[in-house]
């Protein structure tokens, strides 16, 4: 598809911090918060012993040098038909269900899949630099430590590891419930994840101390660290969300009723300073949240979507859903992709619909490209796309996957997109955008 750009902007938009939310003075009052300076103190340290809770200081990359790289047997060449990526990564034999990139150099990649594996390879070219060998279930949640030296796999009994990326030996290992997230804490080695039992389970790794926080009696299906380290926003198979103190291990607001969600949740995400979260939900709302009161100050549901009616239990009905959502770095803008293939654009000032964008299938996930209004989404279609949301234009788009993209990853500098399909591949894409 032809690319293209445009550098005329939408009206200047109101920064976040004069936001007016239908007018109610102490919503105002709490948006103002965002731009204040966070905590200094980070207790949840003390309570996790020795994990050192601050940035760490930038090590050399040396490890490189010391990977015994594998034969390429699962790098392959163009497929049939159009193939815009750079690399194909082969080795997995089933659907690919995640991918995540190791956030300090952006080279490596864990990939996990239906065939209850899940692989650590090179970006560059897609060698193969270890297994993470044992597990007996599909692989549906994996990534790197906050500054790349572990990587942990989790499959979907609930058996979750650990291992040293420049050992490449396992070091831990636990037993949950059926897994249903998992995510790294964005400043220690200390993982966290969320069961069909309700729980939410933290370890500080490797010593394994593990503390839990039981929510209701239904799965914890998506969960995020706030940016602050000390609380976690977990959303529930009943509607409801939690937002937990990670110190004390109680929640600090429970959201239900008309304040939650009609449905359960399927997504969840924070704004850089971790002041606003918005949850996703079958019931095709998307909900923003003031992290420090916890009260909803928006509701969100695109135009063109009709009322859901609750779905009864097992129930597969084709209703829409909100699959994947996110915050705009650089202008108060949120994006919600849903089921029917709706992208939709909000404007956080003004709580409106500023653009929807139509796929010809189901959005899978959306990602915000840092430091820009660029937002991408891939989809059931098999491709992904770039949008530049002060428009509602699409600026171009990359393909090469015969089967739904499932999961996908972007570099930090938005030079590379990383994606994962059910055609049993993981393919790497180089972004070349004319206007940038």
């Amino acid at each position: 598809m032809e690319s293209e750009s445009d550098s005329g902007a939408a009206a200047d938009t109101p920064p976040l911090e004069t936001l007016s939310f239908h007018g109610d003075e102490e919503i105002i009052e709490v948006v103002e918060l965002d731009s204040g300076p966070p905590d200094p103190a980070d207790d949840l340290a003390q309570e996790m012993e020795d994990v050192d809770f601050e940035e760490e200081e930038e090590e050399e990359e040396g490890n490189e040098e010391g990977w015994v790289l594998e034969p390429q047997e699962g790098v392959v060449g163009s497929m049939e038909g159009p193939d815009d990526s750079e690399v194909t990564f082969a080795l997995h034999s089933a659907s690919v269900f995640c991918v995540s990139l190791d956030p300090k150099t952006n080279t490596l990649a864990v990939t996990g899949g239906e065939d209850d594996k899940a692989f650590v390879w090179r970006l560059s070219d897609g060698e193969l630099l270890f297994e993470c060998a044992g597990h007996k279930d599909s692989v549906t949640c994996a990534g790197f430590s906050h500054d790349s030296t572990l990587v942990a796999t989790g499959d979907m009994s609930g058996l979750l590891k650990v291992w040293q990326v420049d050992t490449k030996e396992e070091i831990w290992s636990f037993e949950a419930g059926d897994l249903e997230w998992m995510e790294w804490h964005p400043r220690a080695p200390v993982l966290l994840a969320g069961t069909a039992d309700g729980n939410t389970w933290m370890w500080k790794i490797p010593n394994g101390d593990c503390k839990t926080f039981q929510g209701p009696n239904c799965p914890a299906t998506c969960g995020r660290v706030l940016p602050d380290g000390k609380r976690a926003v977990v959303g529930y198979e009943d509607g409801t969300i939690r937002i937990w103190d990670l110190k004390q291990g109680n929640p600090i607001h429970v959201l239900k009723g008309t304040e939650g969600h009609q449905g359960p949740l399927t997504c969840v995400a924070t704004n850089q300073d971790g002041s606003l979260i918005l949850t996703g939900s079958v019931d095709c709302q998307a909900k923003l949240v003031s992290a420090t009161t916890g009260k909803v100050v928006g509701v969100f549901r695109p135009e063109t979507v009709a009322s859901q009616p609750s779905l009864g239990e097992g129930e597969e009905s084709e209703s829409n859903s909100v699959e994947s959502l996110g915050f705009c770095s650089v202008m108060p803008l949120a994006a919600v992709g849903y089921l029917d293939g709706t992208l939709a654009i909000y404007d956080l000032s003004t709580q409106t619909l500023r653009h929807q964008c139509q796929h010809q299938s189901g959005i899978v996930q959306l990602l915000w490209e840092a430091g820009t209004a660029v937002v991408y989404t891939c989809s059931l279609d098999g491709i992904v796309r770039l949008w530049d949301a002060r428009t509602g234009r699409l600026l171009t788009d990359y393909r090469g996957h015969t089967a739904e993209i499932l999961d996908f990853a972007l570099s930090k500098d938005a030079s590379l997109v990383v994606t994962t399909s059910g055609d049993h591949k993981a393919k790497v894409f180089c972004v070349q955008r004319p206007d940038r």
